[in-house]
C-alpha cells in the first residue's frame, strides 16, 4: 500500500469510526474495530484490486471486521450459556460426602507438623489474613505466604497418599 493511500485512510478515520459505531454497541468498541481494521489493512494492503479505490476497499475491511466482532461475541455468549447450563446440572456434595472429605482432611491436617497445621487453620479454616498468621507465628508476611503454600502442598500429598488420588474416598469417619 502506498504512503498516499495510507494518508487518505488516516484522514477519514472519524468517518470510519462513525460508520462502525452505527453498527455496534458503543464508541469504544467502534474505535477498537477501526484500529483492528487499520492493522489488517497494513498487513494485507496488497489485496486491493487495481479497479478498486482504497477507501472502498477499506469499507469492505470494516464491514468484515464488524461481522467478525459479532461472530466472536456470539461464540462467547454461546460458550457462557453452555457453562451456565453445566453449572445448573451440577449438584453440590451432600452431607455424607462432606463428612468423608472432612474425615480425610482432618486426618491429613493432624499429621502435618505444627507450623504447617497452624498456618492452614489460621488462613484457610479461620479465614484470617496472612498478616494474622505472621503476627501469631512471629514471622514476616512473605514467610507466612511461603509457609501456607508449603503447608497446602504437604496436605495435598498426605491426602493423595491416604486416598490414592481417588475422588470416592473410603476413609473411615
Amino acid at each position: 500500500m502506498t504512503a498516499a493511500a495510507l494518508d487518505s485512510l488516516a484522514e477519514e478515520r472519524a468517518r470510519y469510526v462513525a460508520f462502525v459505531e452505527r453498527r455496534v454497541s458503543s464508541r469504544a468498541v467502534a474505535e477498537d474495530i477501526v484500529q483492528e481494521a487499520f492493522v489488517r489493512s497494513l498487513e494485507r494492503g496488497g489485496a486491493i484490486r487495481s479497479d478498486e479505490s482504497v477507501v472502498a476497499w477499506f469499507y469492505r475491511v470494516l464491514r468484515n471486521a464488524v461481522i467478525d466482532h459479532y461472530r466472536r461475541a456470539g461464540t462467547s455468549a454461546a460458550a457462557l450459556a453452555e457453562w451456565a447450563r453445566q453449572l445448573d446440572r451440577e449438584e453440590a456434595p451432600g452431607p455424607a460426602a462432606e463428612r468423608e472429605i472432612c474425615a480425610c482432611l482432618l486426618a491429613g491436617l493432624g499429621s502435618l507438623k505444627a507450623g504447617y497445621r497452624e498456618a492452614l487453620e489460621t488462613v484457610d479454616m479461620e479465614g484470617q489474613p496472612l498478616a494474622a498468621l505472621a503476627a501469631r507465628a512471629k514471622i514476616t508476611e512473605a514467610n507466612a505466604a511461603v509457609r501456607v503454600h508449603r503447608a497446602r502442598a504437604a496436605l495435598r500429598k498426605r491426602l493423595h497418599d491416604c486416598c490414592q488420588g481417588c475422588a470416592a474416598c473410603t476413609c473411615e469417619e
